[in-house]
């Protein structure tokens, strides 16, 4: 299968800053699977390679099972009621996919992990997804690391951005070149996804920007009958979201991404070697952890206290992801009783199931969404408030 990329795209703000890599420079790929690794281009870029081993501080984890008690009785069935925890660095990605307690058979869960796989799936094609896991998991060499965002770089290539997932260019196709290449290389990785059910294939449930909403997107499932799971207990065909970080930093009321900020903006700053070169720093912060990237903040924000303005818009969605969802663990139980019972028809039963999935969808793609509100505080009120609505709706008709 022919890698399907789209080279040439660059932004200032991520770009190499250090001299260009000349013809002789450029090292040569010395694993089997043809990537050059950080290691091999760390003696051309030093300063960049430490400040992405820097990555590896990012390791502490909350267990969302013991902290929101509820989500093992919402994901009843499902992966998520077994093993689910926050996110740390990419650092981390293949132990966690390799020790997670969440099934994975075939090797599609290997695709935002490692760059082996990345190009497994560009050089084999899609049939590398129904590889099996732990085989292939054994031929991984790094995990995400510089040929995710920018390919093996040739000569004078210099920090070039390139979308190295196939699932990407054959969905957004020509709508990629109206993006912003930062928040592309990021998104790739940072969406919402799922799994075609017989190819195991990573697809993604939209073509543009426009259909990247919450409401798009539960309508496409519908559509197509798409679901994670079946809930045994209430009979629903479930939706899982992933964590839609770029659907939702794009999406209605984003006022960041209309003022013409990407990923970068606020997650890389630029640093300066003992040389006096600039380069960008590959350590991807939360700019409340970094005072130059605060001053990015400040350009707008001006004197407020960005610190405690984030930390209390994330204390608000977050307050509103327990309240909401603590609702939706009663519909569950409601509706599995209502099913247990066989007080109501079949009929009545789906058009509870169908609210109760939509509710569940709404909820969960804010919750999984890891910024806490704000990458977009406006939508994640939007889908919380929409969530309750439609909780509220199915216990009403529940009489509870």
């Amino acid at each position: 299968m022919k890698n399907l990329k789209v080279t040439g795209l660059t932004c200032g703000a991520i770009l190499f800053l250090s001299a260009a890599v000349s013809a002789t420079e450029v090292p040569q790929p010395q694993n089997e699977n043809g990537i050059i690794t950080a290691e091999e281009w760390s003696a051309i870029y030093p300063e960049i390679y430490e400040s992405l081993r820097m990555n590896a501080d990012n390791n502490y984890r909350v267990d969302y099972l013991k902290q929101d008690s509820y989500l093992s009785n919402v994901y009843e069935g499902y992966g998520f009621a077994k093993d689910y925890t926050s996110a740390v660095g990419h650092d981390y990605c293949l132990d966690d996919v390799k020790n997670t307690e969440r099934p994975h058979p075939t090797a599609n869960c290997l695709t935002c992990k490692t760059p082996d796989f990345t190009k497994l799936v560009n050089d084999m094609g899609v049939e590398a997804y129904l590889y099996d896991f732990d085989e292939t998991w054994a031929q991984m060499n790094e995990n995400v690391s510089c040929y995710n965002c920018h390919e093996n770089q040739e000569a004078n290539e210099d920090g070039n951005l390139v979308v190295t997932h196939s699932y990407v260019t054959k969905a957004l196709g020509d709508e990629m070149a109206q993006m912003d290449p930062a928040t592309l290389a990021c998104g790739q990785c940072h969406i919402e996804y799922y799994f075609q059910p017989d190819t195991k294939e990573t697809s993604m449930p939209y073509n543009s920007v426009a259909a990247m909403a919450p409401e798009a997107i539960l309508a496409y499932y519908d559509e197509i009958g798409f679901s994670d799971w079946t809930q045994e207990s209430t009979g629903t065909s479930m939706l899982k979201a992933q964590h839609p970080e770029m659907e939702t930093f794009l999406g209605e009321g984003s006022i960041h991404a209309k003022m013409g900020l990407n990923c970068a903006s606020c997650h890389m700053g630029t640093a300066v070697s003992e040389e006096g070169n600039t380069y960008v720093s590959h350590r991807f912060q939360s700019p409340l952890d970094s005072p130059e990237l605060l001053e990015t903040c400040a350009v707008c924000h001006k004197d407020t206290d960005m610190t405690k303005k984030v930390h209390d818009l994330q204390d608000e969605i977050t307050g509103r992801e327990t309240e909401v969802g603590e609702k939706l663990s009663a519909l569950k139980d409601a509706l599995a009783g209502a099913v247990a019972d066989g007080s109501r028809s079949e009929e009545e039963l789906n058009e509870l199931r169908s609210l109760y999935r939509s509710a569940q969808w709404y909820w969960d793609f804010c919750y999984v969404e890891n910024s806490e509100g704000a990458h977009n505080s406006a939508l994640a009120r939007k889908c919380l408030d929409t969530s309750e609505s439609l909780i509220d709706d199915a216990m009403g008709k529940l009489g509870a």
